[in-house]
């Protein structure tokens, strides 16, 4: 008598454990992508609101860098399209609070357009001014650009905004052997009537949220450029 024996297609197959170990396994990773995705979509958005943080405070320093920089020497005798240079408290026309800074400066952009006649140098103030948008964050940093210096009445002055939430603006000019608060080349008689060596300017910002008050910005820049013989 002879046994016949039937060859079964046998298929590999996986056993309940090893899917179990599979399945912990691709979980973890899952978890471990997860984690890593949402602190890259944090890193991100900590970087754009540090860029956005910083790029109005380098533009409105890039701003008065420039204004500084091609400032325009007090004239010889009384002037139209030059002027003095003051620093302080200052009164100028066209604008109804003080300002820290008021120059004449190159910086203006020339026009081909008949409506726009006007050359390069332009009154130039910077000063803070209440904030509407956020009464409570401080102060708006603002630049107001007079182009018509052969105006016969009351200039346009055109207003700038530059920076928010600032709680102070310091001016200082040197003058060789000190800094001084206050710069003045209208004043007769008076050892200021060049323009100064150098300036300085701290802007401090204001501590939102009931925050520690950080550091004051300062930018320094020097001024080279012949001015008149003191009289």
């Amino acid at each position: 008598m002879k046994l016949i024996r039937t060859h079964r297609n046998e298929v590999p197959a996986f056993t309940l454990v090893e899917l179990i170990l599979a399945i912990g396994v691709a979980a973890i990773v899952l978890i471990a992508i997860n984690a890593v995705f949402f602190s890259a979509l944090r890193l991100r958005e900590a970087t754009t609101d540090a860029v956005d943080a910083e790029t109005p405070i380098d533009r409105a320093l890039t701003f008065i860098r420039r204004d500084l920089q091609c400032a325009v020497p007090p004239p010889v005798t009384n002037g139209v399209l030059s002027g003095d240079f003051k620093a302080g408290e200052v009164s100028t026309i066209g604008v109804a609070d003080t300002v820290n800074l008021e120059i004449f400066t190159a910086t203006g952009a020339l026009s081909a357009d008949p409506a726009s006649p006007w050359g390069d140098i332009q009154r130039v103030t910077y000063g803070l001014k209440s904030s509407l948008a956020n009464p409570g964050l401080g102060k708006d940093l603002i630049r107001t650009v007079t182009r018509n210096l052969l105006s016969e009445g009351t200039p346009d002055v055109e207003e700038q905004w530059m920076l928010g939430g600032v709680a102070s603006l310091q001016v200082q000019c040197y003058d060789g052997a000190q800094w001084n608060d206050q710069w003045d080349t209208t004043q007769v008689g008076s050892s200021n009537t060049n323009l100064p060596n150098a300036v300085r300017v701290k802007i401090q910002m204001a501590s939102g949220n009931g925050g520690a008050r950080p550091e004051p910005i300062q930018l320094l820049v020097p001024i080279d450029s012949q001015s008149r013989t003191n009289s």
